[in-house]
């Protein structure tokens, strides 16, 4: 007896593990690992939904659509009260629609809106499903429940959740819909509740032309902190789209290369492709050539450092 308890036991703690090592493989990028993990969990075991929710992250990471929803369908179908389960089963129908053709997209669209819409009920302080379906509102003709007036709403709704997220939500449905005063307000209240997120502010100003602004974001950041990564590749960044304070942003980019940037950060690849566009600013076409080069053997995804590589290869 004593031997049969300790066989189901560690049967039960194997079953255990295999969502939460399935899990962290997931996270480690290392799928098929993970595949391998969650598919042993089968139909009858009290882990199967989470199981089958982490092999739908495993194959929409992989770019398997049709098989992340699958997975994703088979979850809800063994439990329905997650919302993360919903959120993500209408992501992927939206990643699925983008590829669509105009009658599958309408046939989709009701999916992904009700499956977003299910989290939210089940969720109410979910960001992730509400910013979906903030998507959905601002894409989706009137005839199919398309609405920018629904979608100010549901980023208003985010902001009491979630406040500088709420104030860049509300910028960006302002900015789509070319209502660019509104737009400043709610990114400057944006950077004022989280200053991680002032460089966002600064892109605001670089889609306006108005670098002077840029400049002075920055400039207040490394008042503040000389040593700020983020403010002197903003500095560079910025000179090398507007084609002011050349020198300054050169002499900027050159110090970020000396640093190793933090995830999320950016990298020295477009640190190179900025350098490489104030080189070509200058007439210098020979280094920004080797620069563009340089960029796109760390990121060969760089659109701006391909067509630049073009235009100095002429």
């Amino acid at each position: 007896m004593r031997i049969l308890l300790f066989i189901l036991f560690a049967t039960a703690s194997v079953f255990g593990q295999s969502v939460t090592t399935g899990k962290q493989l997931w996270e480690q990028k290392k799928y098929a690992e993970a595949r391998k993990q969650l598919l042993a969990i089968k139909k009858d075991h009290k882990d199967y939904a989470a199981a089958q929710y982490y092999l739908g992250r495993v194959a929409f990471d992989e770019k398997k659509y049709d098989e992340a929803e699958a997975f994703f369908e088979a979850a809800i179908e063994t439990n329905d009260k997650v919302a993360e389960y919903h959120t993500w089963y209408g992501n992927t129908l939206g990643t699925i629609a983008s590829d669509a053709n105009i009658f599958k997209q309408a046939s989709l669209g009701p999916k992904m809106k009700s499956a977003w819409e299910k989290a939210v009920k089940l969720d109410p302080k979910t960001v992730d499903a509400r910013e979906s379906l903030i998507q959905y509102y601002l894409q989706a003709p009137a005839i199919a429940g398309g609405s920018v007036d629904k979608a100010i709403e549901l980023a208003n709704e985010i902001k009491k959740l979630k406040p500088a997220e709420g104030y860049r939500q509300l910028g960006n449905i302002y900015y789509r819909e070319k209502r660019f005063a509104e737009a400043e307000k709610e990114f400057i209240a944006m950077a004022k509740v989280d200053a991680t997120l002032t460089p966002g502010l600064a892109n605001f100003y670089v889609l306006q032309k108005q670098f002077d602004k840029a400049f002075a974001i920055s400039d207040e950041a490394l008042k503040q902190n000389p040593d700020d990564m983020a403010a002197t590749y903003q500095i560079g960044k910025l000179s090398a789209l507007s084609g002011l304070q050349l020198d300054r942003g050169e002499a900027a980019l050159k110090k970020y290369l000396t640093y190793q940037p933090q995830k999320n950060e950016p990298s020295h690849a477009g640190a190179n492709m900025r350098l490489a566009q104030i080189m070509e600013k200058r007439g210098k076409k020979t280094e920004a050539k080797s620069l563009y080069q340089l960029a796109l053997k760390g990121d060969a995804t760089l659109k701006e450092a391909l067509e630049g590589l073009e235009r100095v290869s002429k």
